[in-house]
């Protein structure tokens, strides 16, 4: 049989790690070491007058009243009945509450001041690099930018292009005037680019008629144009932002040729959208657009706003296309198209 002074120790030992759990968790809450040194004696201890509290945890003068205060202010301790210094803890859901949300928005300027300061480090990071290999262009300066590169461009522009988009007056006319210039262009769309309302017809069919190369996939990796081997325009994001805000002008290093090896993997990996030299006799305009929406991965929804029909009339002419490609379903519907040159 066991001493009777182990049950004793063991209990001492238990309370000992109780204290120190709790002494963690208000910690976390934001209460200073003191602070909580104090509310652990008043759970042993009160009611019982504020001296008596000091004496047990060696604190006195201006280091007890600060921290009996802290305790008072948010709500976890108060003058108790039995004289003028007695003090108590009190229940304390309404000061768990207070302290809670102090901490909260503690842990949220911590997270702006820490978001901030990386945003800072990486703004530093890229103006380093300003050195003739990497520039950072910005705001309005995007724009004028992004003509000049157009317009200096002389043999090839390879190009990913999807949304979101800002308005950039005279785009399509300049990626015309650079094709009847002879520059050859290669541009992989993004899916969503044939499904924003009138892109496919004023904008990307007018280039592909005019000699554009063009391609299609789900998505595209980043929005991408890269003039001639002398430099790359890149955006910084993608998605959920302003696309046009900031980006990337990328002179001749390792970055543009890695940049340029992702354009030549993706375009072989997209769908081919064929200009007018691969048309088949009679194949009305409609039709070529609804392939092309199709092979871009666009709903029938999309299809038929794009067209301007009906559902019912968009199934009618899919079976008529079918029909004529021998085809059973959608899928060899495209297949037979790409191979006869239709999309």
């Amino acid at each position: 049989m066991a001493p009777i002074g182990h049950h004793g120790t063991g209990r001492a030992d238990n309370r000992l790690m109780a204290n120190e759990k709790l002494g963690e968790s208000l910690r976390v809450l934001g209460l200073d070491p003191t602070a909580c040194r104090v509310y652990l004696a008043l759970l042993e201890l009160s009611p019982t007058p504020l001296e008596a509290i000091g004496a047990a945890t060696g604190l006195s003068g201006a280091r007890l009243a600060a921290a009996y205060t802290t305790l008072a202010d948010t709500g976890l301790a108060s003058a108790a009945a039995g004289g003028a210094d007695v003090v108590a803890p009190v229940p304390p859901a309404a000061g768990l509450e207070v302290l809670a949300r102090h901490r909260a928005a503690e842990l949220e300027e911590s997270r702006i001041a820490v978001g901030g300061a990386f945003e800072s480090f990486r703004r530093r990071r890229l103006a380093a690099y300003n050195d003739g290999l990497v520039e950072v262009v910005t705001g309005e300066d995007v724009g004028p930018r992004m003509r000049h590169a157009w317009a200096s461009a002389r043999e090839q522009i390879r190009q990913f292009e999807s949304p979101p988009y800002v308005h950039l007056a005279g785009a399509t006319d300049d990626a015309l005037a650079t094709l009847a210039r002879g520059v050859t262009q290669r541009v992989v769309y993004a899916r969503e680019s044939l499904e924003r309302p009138g892109q496919l017809e004023n904008v990307i069919e007018p280039c592909i008629d005019a000699g554009e190369q063009a391609r299609v996939l789900p998505s595209v990796p980043v929005k991408l144009l890269i003039i001639d081997e002398a430099f790359a325009l890149v955006s910084l994001s993608i998605k959920d932002a302003d696309v046009h805000n900031t980006m990337l002008v990328v002179q001749p290093c390792g970055l543009l040729s890695a940049l340029a090896a992702l354009f030549e993997q993706t375009w072989r990996d997209a769908v081919p959208l064929h200009g007018p030299a691969a048309r088949p006799a009679g194949l009305p305009a409609a039709d070529r657009r609804l392939l092309r929406l199709l092979a871009g991965g666009a709903t029938d929804e999309v299809a038929a706003r794009e067209l301007g029909i009906s559902r019912r009339t968009l199934f009618r002419r899919l079976q008529i296309l079918m029909a004529r490609l021998g085809a059973a379903n959608r899928f060899q519907l495209a297949l037979q198209a790409q191979r006869a040159g239709w999309l």
